[in-house]
C-alpha cells in the first residue's frame, strides 16, 4: 500500500467527504463551515475527520477509516497529523466508548458530562441518548 497523504480539505472537494459518508457513515454529515483533514492513498479518500466549531469552542467529530483500510495504524497516523497541525489545548471530542483508549493515545482525557461547557454538554447529552459515547478534552 502507498502512504497515505494527510491534507486539510479545501471545502469545494466535500462532495467527497458526503460520498465517503454515505457509503460508510450514514449519520455524518460534512458542512462547510467545519475544518475537514482527509487521508488518501494512490488519490483514493480512506479518512476523514472533522472539527466543527460550537460557540467558543471546538468538537472533533465525523472520524471515519474505510473499513477496508482500518487496522493499518491510518487513524492513527491521522491524529498524530492532527496532534502536529491541527488540534489546540480544549478542543473536545465525544468518543464512542470502545475508542476511548485510543483518543487518550493522542492527548485526550476523559471528562465527566458536567465538566463540559453548557453548549457541549447539551450535545453531548442528546447524542450519548442513542450512543455509548465519552466526553473528552485535549491536552
Amino acid at each position: 500500500m502507498s502512504p497515505i497523504q494527510i491534507e486539510v480539505l479545501d471545502p469545494v472537494k466535500l462532495p467527497l467527504v458526503a460520498r465517503l459518508y454515505k457509503s460508510y457513515y450514514r449519520s455524518g454529515k460534512a458542512k462547510k463551515d467545519e475544518l475537514t483533514i482527509a487521508g488518501s492513498v494512490d488519490k483514493q479518500m480512506i479518512a476523514v475527520v472533522r472539527f466543527k466549531s460550537v460557540e467558543e469552542n471546538r468538537l472533533l467529530t465525523g472520524m471515519l477509516v474505510v473499513p477496508e483500510f482500518r487496522s493499518q495504524g491510518l487513524a492513527h497516523r491521522l491524529m498524530s497529523y492532527c496532534e502536529q497541525y491541527v488540534l489546540q489545548s480544549g478542543d473536545f471530542c465525544f468518543a464512542y466508548s470502545e475508542l476511548e483508549s485510543f483518543y487518550q493515545q493522542h492527548g485526550f482525557v476523559t471528562l465527566g458530562s458536567d465538566s463540559l461547557p453548557n453548549t457541549l454538554k447539551g450535545l453531548f447529552e442528546r447524542y450519548s441518548q442513542k450512543k455509548s459515547l465519552v466526553a473528552m478534552k485535549y491536552g
